[in-house]
């Protein structure tokens, strides 16, 4: 039977509902404390509590954290936000990505880079397991998502073991995969990572392909199988909203709607309506950019509605389930 693993336990996939695809809760990632970047760490859980429940009041009703251990996950403040709001939270394992690494591990005088070049890759792959099958540590939560990420134009040889280690957690148990890329790079060639490994490309969603809006890019993506997450939406410091919607109503015409998630991907203080930064928080996707797309689509002859549907409901019922 499929289910998906969320921090309140197992789901069946038609329960998830209204699904943000990757987005950050409550974390403090080390490289960032240790650098002063207080923009980047969200540690008021009343703040992040208040986010979770405007997206709750919008119609949604679960959520991918994609925080990993390197990003500084938080899973049990994590939960009780889950608990406190009824909304289904997935936690994560495995890595983000190596420029994080060389922060230190909270508690240890050992830095991330220095654990994971002693790892193997049999190490890597019983570390997610464990946290997929048992828990995190002896807190009991177990993660429903296995994640490796690689940086800018550029896969280092850490990245690619830990790539390898998540994916034979995945032969292993059937947890879902997901991928970090760093502005939008190196999705072909994660992808041929992953089919070099014997591993079906549609059981991994690829985070941030519409920070690089190439549409060949996103096409030769959504042929392979693998699901695309266009979660940055808001930031238009980079381009207008009409370009990823563009990008998004052509892979539609192409015959790949069933492949295409949303998600906010909101990591900064200021993002959030809740922290004291004026952000358009949690709750804008739904109740703001969700309008927009339904205009847009409509005027490119689209039932923007039907697609939605697909986008938050279907799509990641299958995306975030057991195999």
């Amino acid at each position: 039977m499929l289910f998906v693993r969320t921090l309140g336990g197992d789901i069946e996939p038609a329960d998830l509902g209204v699904t943000y695809c990757h987005d950050h809760i409550f974390c403090t990632p080390p490289m960032w404390r240790e650098k002063g970047e207080d923009d980047l760490l969200l540690d008021d859980f009343d703040a992040s509590l208040a986010e979770v429940a405007a997206f709750k009041a919008a119609g949604g009703q679960a959520i991918y954290d994609a925080t990993a251990i390197d990003y500084g996950r938080d899973a049990a403040a994590v939960r009780r936000i889950s608990g406190a709001t009824g909304v289904h939270i997935i936690a994560t394992a495995g890595f983000n990505k190596s420029i994080m690494w060389p922060a230190k591990i909270p508690g240890s005088s050992r830095t991330f880079e220095a654990w994971i070049g002693e790892m193997s890759v049999a190490d890597i792959r019983d570390l997610v397991v464990g946290e997929v099958m048992n828990g995190i540590g002896d807190t009991g939560l177990r993660c429903g998502v296995a994640k490796f990420g690689t940086g800018y134009n550029t896969i280092n040889a850490h990245e690619e073991k830990v790539a390898v280690g998540v994916l034979a957690a995945h032969k292993e148990t059937g947890v879902p995969l997901h991928s970090h890329t760093e502005h939008g790079t190196m999705a072909l060639e994660q992808l041929a990572i992953v089919r070099r490994e014997g591993i079906d490309p549609s059981r991994l969603t690829i985070a941030h392909l519409d920070r690089n809006p190439d549409r060949w890019l996103h096409l030769k993506v959504a042929e392979t199988g693998a699901f695309l997450s266009f979660d940055g939406i808001t930031r238009v410091k980079y381009y207008p909203e009409s370009v990823r919607t563009a990008c998004i109503l052509d892979l539609v015409r192409r015959g790949h709607a069933d492949q295409i998630m949303i998600g906010g991907d909101i990591a900064r203080r200021s993002m959030f309506a809740n922290y004291g930064k004026g952000g358009l928080g949690m709750g804008y996707i739904l109740n703001g950019w969700r309008p927009r797309f339904v205009e847009e689509a409509g005027e490119a002859g689209f039932d923007g509605l039907a697609l939605l549907e697909r986008f938050f409901v279907a799509n990641p019922k299958r995306a975030f389930a057991f195999s």
